[in-house]
């Protein structure tokens, strides 16, 4: 894993969104974790099994199994102190296990609404091959190529049936989205959906704003 900031006090845990979205917001995720640590916030990126430089793979990776590799990341980093959850879009799916002293979202997604951007994906790669292919029920059994990714019928099994609502309601927690979002959310700014662009990308600006968001929402947390 990444690590940033002081090695004492609170620390910011991150989780990235899964699949082909990392990649597009990894470079803005470490200039938000990077600007933390400017502000005096320790944070940590891991990567969990089948993602970066994990051997694991991503095939033979379920939900809980990234769960479960969160939560073990927030143990180790945490040193006694408060872990406070951070997650970009999906990856407001994988903290539920974890003990975190509060969340922050950013545009999160549901596990069923991530699987209607797949299904739309699978759809859109069979017409170009002039075939014919959907997320179906026998999907759900077999291992499926959604960009380039190899996702087990296990992960999507549990997405299916999955929502960041499910998620622990006895934690502080704080949505923040983009503004042409019609999600509620405790905020709503300007910036661009880095996670739809063909390329991977940043927002300086944006990655600003959201590290003072963030700092205050823990030091508020803290009590200090």
């Amino acid at each position: 894993m990444l690590r940033w900031g002081p090695e004492s006090g609170p620390v910011v845990v991150m989780a990235l969104p899964l699949l082909e979205e990392a990649n597009r917001v990894r470079a803005f995720a470490v200039t938000i974790l990077r600007a933390l640590a400017e502000r005096g916030v320790a944070s940590a990126l891991p990567d969990l099994p089948g993602t970066g430089e994990s051997l694991a793979d991503e095939a033979g990776v379920g939900l809980q199994d990234l769960r479960e590799a969160f939560a073990a990341a927030t143990e180790r980093v945490r040193g006694g102190h408060h872990a406070h959850g951070l997650a970009v879009r999906s990856g407001a799916l994988l903290d539920r296990d974890a003990a975190l002293a509060s969340r922050w979202y950013f545009a999160a997604q549901t596990g069923k609404r991530l699987m209607r951007e797949w299904h739309r994906i699978v759809d859109a790669t069979a017409r170009e091959a002039g075939a014919s292919s959907r997320l179906d029920a026998g999907s759900l059994k077999r291992t499926v190529d959604i960009a380039g990714h190899r996702v087990s019928g296990a992960l999507l099994a549990e997405l299916a049936c999955d929502s960041t609502e499910d998620s622990p309601a006895d934690r502080p927690r704080r949505t923040v989205r983009l503004k042409d979002d019609p999600d509620s959310a405790d905020l709503h700014i300007i910036g661009m959906p880095l996670w739809r662009q063909a390329e991977p990308g940043n927002d300086l600006i944006l990655t600003q704003v959201l590290a003072d968001d963030i700092a205050q929402w823990v030091r508020a947390c803290e009590g200090c």
